[in-house]
This record gives C-alpha cells, structure tokens and sequence, in this order.
C-alpha cells in the first residue's frame, strides 16, 4: 500500500503540471515493447490530468506507435509534417488547442538537435522528455539535477556519448526551454518515477534555481508543521504550534525542490551573548543521506556572520554524530547556553547535548 507521504509528493505536481505542454522524446525502435507500453500508459494518465502532449518519435513506425497510442486511449492526432519542417509548430498548435495529443515523426534528428528545440520552443514546452536506450552517468553514477551553466565543466565526466547529450541538453535550456530531462527508457515506469518525485531517477537538466533555501512565507507553515509532526513522532522533536512558528517566521528558513519543501531550519539569535541557536533542522525522509542538513546549517551560519554573531550553538541527541562530525561542532555544556535559553532547557527536562561553533 502506498505511504501518505509518497501520495502527497505526487498530488504536488498536479497543479504544476496541468496545462503545460511536454514534448515527450522516445526511441520507440530500440526500446523493449514492455518499457514503451508502459510510458505509453503513464502518457494516457499525464493526458487526463491536464497535460499537453506531443510525442516525438525518434526511431521505429511511426505508423505503429500512433496506433499504440489510440489502444492506449491517448487522444492522439498525427502531425503531417516531421519535427523539422516549420510548419509542424503550427500544425500541433492546431492539435493541442483541440484537446488532443500529437504525434511527430522525430526519427531525422538526434533528440536534442537543433530543430527539435526549435520546434520546442516554438509550442512553448515546460519540458523536453527524452526516453533514450542509455541513461546519463557522469563519472559512472546518475546525477539527478544538473544546472545549465555547470553543463560545460561537466561534459568531460560523461560517460559514452553523455557528454554531447548533456551539452545539447544545456544549449536548449540557454535558448529558453526550462527542462530537458534525460531517462532510461528501458526501465519500466520511469517516466512517473521522474516527474512525480522530487527528485527523479533519471537526469534533469534545468536553466532555473531547482534546488534554492529561502525564508519561510505564511503558506508553508503548514508543510513545516507536518514535517516536524513526523520528526516529534520518530525523534521526539520539540513539538511547536501554528502559532510558534508564525510569531518568529523571519527565523526560519526552508529548502525546496520544485518549489516543495523539503528541509527546514531556524536560526534563534540571544544579541545580548553574541550567540544564535541553529534549531529545528529536519530534512524529509525522502531526501536524507544527500547533504542537505548540512546545506541548511551553512545557510544558517551564512545569515548569523552577516549578522556579526560570534558564535552558534546546538541542542541534539538524534543528530549529534552530525554536528561533531560533519560540521565540527565542537561538545559543550548547559553553562554555555545564553540565560534564556538555559532556563528554557532547565524547564523542559530533555537531555540534549550541547553543541557550539565558533564563527569569528
């Protein structure tokens, strides 16, 4: 059965995606009749929640893959002209502003070639898809997330021919299309795996701020609210209310991916010691083992230097392998917390251990 958490991280994307066009680049000739079966299924779904399809259609018959389409009960109409000739964008405009789906003869052009961006960019795309027999390694391992502008310090450390890949994939982003994701397509459900999870399995290359730390709004408390219920319930976290966190908002600060929060931390500044406590540090479950709790925690330290703070400290039991270790926090004791903070401790009867960091 599946997890609550994992149904909310797909019912996030609905909203983003509807109404967005997609152009969905498969190399139908190469790829297992199963794997394509099954993108075509997960297509028929992306249809009926709002998205635009085109398929593009890199290898294989044209004619037969159409045809998949409609036993799929994609609403699918056929572009007379291939991805290359200009007048293809008007035709699937024409297609798209009728409800329906397009299909595009793709199979003259490399998948990320000059006239498949252009023809892109031309239908306004949020997305280029493209389900290749390989997937993109750079130094032998998946990279999840790629910005356009590290793609050229990166090209060297593909593997195979990942290396033009990525610099096309990169070359379409400067030219305005927002996403080129590059997937496996021999295994099956990838497409869903990519684009309803905040991370994907396969490789995104994006020309905006995916990943970003910024100040909490008012609408994310609830998120935050939820993510720290989860960590009181698994690590007995100190509990806080709607109310707590909305009377010291500016203190807090999250991380998201896709605009979806993903960890949170806060920075509670003592002026009078000099000193701020980095405090409710939680990244989702989902997203751990990936260095964003230490990501978090630089930001933190980042704003208390701006600030002229000479030192910050910690509270932990859960995580203090995690400061000592990967931050170099440094053990200290209940006599070096500010005054308030002490006599906060003292009241709550926890036995956290004390951590501190000097900054200046």
């Amino acid at each position: 059965m599946a997890q609550s958490s994992n149904v909310r991280e797909v019912l996030q994307y609905i909203p983003q995606f509807r109404g967005k066009v997609f152009l969905v680049l498969i190399e139908a000739g190469i790829l297992p009749e199963p794997a394509v079966a099954e993108t075509l299924l997960d297509l028929a779904v992306l249809e009926d929640l709002g998205v635009k399809l085109v398929l593009g259609v890199l290898g294989g018959d044209l004619k037969d893959l159409y045809d998949w389409t409609l036993e799929c009960e994609i609403m699918a109409a056929r572009v007379s002209r291939p991805i290359s000739d200009p007048d293809a964008v008007r035709e699937t405009l024409e297609i798209l502003a009728r409800g329906q789906s397009a299909v595009v003869d793709a199979s003259a052009t490399g998948p990320l070639d000059p006239p498949v961006v252009q023809f892109a960019k031309g239908i306004g795309v949020s997305k280029i898809i493209t389900l290749l027999e390989d997937a993109l390694l750079i130094d032998g391992a998946p990279a999840h997330a790629i910005r356009a502008a590290d793609a050229a310090m990166l090209e060297s450390r593909a593997s195979g021919a990942g290396g033009q890949l990525l610099r096309a994939a990169a070359d379409a982003c400067h030219q305005g299309v927002p996403r080129v994701h590059v997937l496996n397509g021999r295994h099956q459900g990838v497409l869903v795996d990519e684009l309803f999870s905040n991370e994907g399995v396969g490789t995104m290359i994006h020309a905006d701020s995916y990943r970003m730390i910024r100040p909490l709004r008012e609408e994310d408390i609830p998120e935050l609210l939820g993510m720290i219920g989860r960590s009181v319930r698994r690590t007995k976290l100190v509990e806080r209310t709607y109310e707590d966190i909305q009377s010291r908002i500016e203190d807090f600060h999250v991380m998201t991916i896709d605009d979806n929060v993903v960890g949170c931390v806060a920075l509670h500044e003592y002026p009078a010691e000099s000193c701020a406590e980095v405090a409710c540090l939680y990244v989702k479950q989902a997203h751990e083992g990936r260095g964003y709790g230490i990501d978090l925690v630089h930001h933190a330290e980042g704003i208390a230097k701006q600030r002229g703070i000479a030192r910050v400290f910690a509270l932990s039991n859960r995580a203090a392998d995690f400061f000592s270790i990967k931050l170099g926090y440094t053990p200290a004791t209940v006599d070096d917390l500010p005054r308030r903070r002490r006599e906060q401790y003292e009241a709550s009867g926890r036995d956290s251990l004390v951590f501190s960091h000097p900054l200046i």
